[in-house]
């Protein structure tokens, strides 16, 4: 697989993860939060690993359902993708 695939992944998934702990911090201070269309943006571009971690890493929308369900349904989409795109390339 191209080395730029790869480095796109590791990007928006080091975005991904960065952001859930933004996230977080913001919501313990009760600050201006990142907004839940951005967080699913970055996952649904790729970052889905960097989502699901920092979701497990932060206890971060592990009470929402959307979240709980919709990031590890995504990042093994994604998983699918990558083995598919393999083995193709």
């Amino acid at each position: 697989m191209g080395g730029i695939f790869i480095w796109y992944l590791v990007a928006v998934n080091a975005v991904a993860l960065i952001q859930m702990q933004q996230d977080k911090s913001r919501a313990v201070k009760e600050e201006w939060r990142i907004s839940e269309k951005q967080l699913w943006i970055v996952t649904l571009i790729g970052g889905s690993l960097g989502s699901y971690l920092g979701m497990k890493w932060f206890r971060h929308k592990t009470k929402h359902t959307a979240f709980v369900i919709g990031v590890p349904v995504t990042l093994i989409a994604h998983c699918f993708l990558v083995v598919f795109l393999a083995m193709k390339y």
